[in-house]
């Protein structure tokens, strides 16, 4: 039986397991399992390899995709460059370090971003952040992030005002706001000041439309969420542990 798997902590909400548990029944894989390995401490992973022989293949989520990577033997280049992991290979005992939130992301953003949205701004610095930052670095789209704590190249939610928004009509939320329960929660921005120009595109797959999402659609924004980007990572993962 090879054993695939899910680390993060907390797991209470994940996609993941669902799908690839569904994935194996409706396309007939035997042999394979998925589970949820919640580890409070990511030192915790050891235990984990050990006591799990046929481990193949892991994926890997808040808030370990960084600290993930002083325990991988090898990286993709994407890993090595934006310094974030979610997809490891194991493969005779090496764990090789991937990221598909890349190709998740980029494949998802594409279909609803239009020539006018020439600037974007970033909430959050995460490893999601990172992966984000990359394909928009790619793509040639200039961006800002936004963090609670400010530093070089980032500025504060209270630097988001009209002129910031005006100029930047792509808004990426990477942060856990809005994330189910917590369902009030967004970032906070003057929504009065977005419109039918802009694209908000929010991470969290969990509800459907966060308040984010929900307050770009009321001024006629485009809007997406993250369950196409979790079903092409997912895919993506399946891929990187089956070649």
């Amino acid at each position: 039986m090879r054993q695939f798997g899910l680390i993060g902590y907390p797991l209470g909400h994940s996609f993941s397991k669902k799908y690839f548990s569904e994935k194996f029944e409706r396309e007939k894989i035997s042999g394979n399992a998925y589970a949820l390995y919640p580890l409070e401490q990511i030192d915790q992973i050891e235990a984990l390899l050990e006591s799990t022989p046929g481990l193949a293949g892991l994926n890997v989520t808040i808030p370990y995709k960084e600290k993930v990577l002083a325990y991988l033997d090898e990286m993709s280049p994407v890993v090595s460059e934006i310094g974030a992991c979610n997809c490891i290979k194991i493969d005779q005992g090496l764990l090789i370090g991937h990221n598909t939130d890349v190709i998740g992301f980029s494949r998802s953003l594409l279909p609803k971003l239009n020539a006018h949205h020439q600037r974007a701004l970033v909430f959050g610095s995460g490893g999601s952040a990172k992966a984000v930052l990359y394909v928009l670095k790619e793509l040639k789209i200039p961006f800002v992030q936004v963090s609670r704590t400010p530093g070089e190249g980032m500025i504060s939610y209270t630097d988001v005002d009209r002129q910031v928004l005006e100029t930047h009509t792509l808004l990426i939320n990477t942060t856990p706001l809005g994330m189910h329960p917590d369902l009030e929660s967004a970032p906070a921005i003057p929504y009065d000041c977005i419109g039918p120009n802009h694209y908000l595109f929010d991470l969290v797959y969990n509800p459907h439309r966060t308040r984010f999402l929900q307050e770009g659609a009321l001024r006629g924004a485009a809007v997406e969420n993250g369950a196409d980007m979790l079903v092409i990572q997912a895919e993506a993962s399946w891929d990187i542990w089956n070649r």
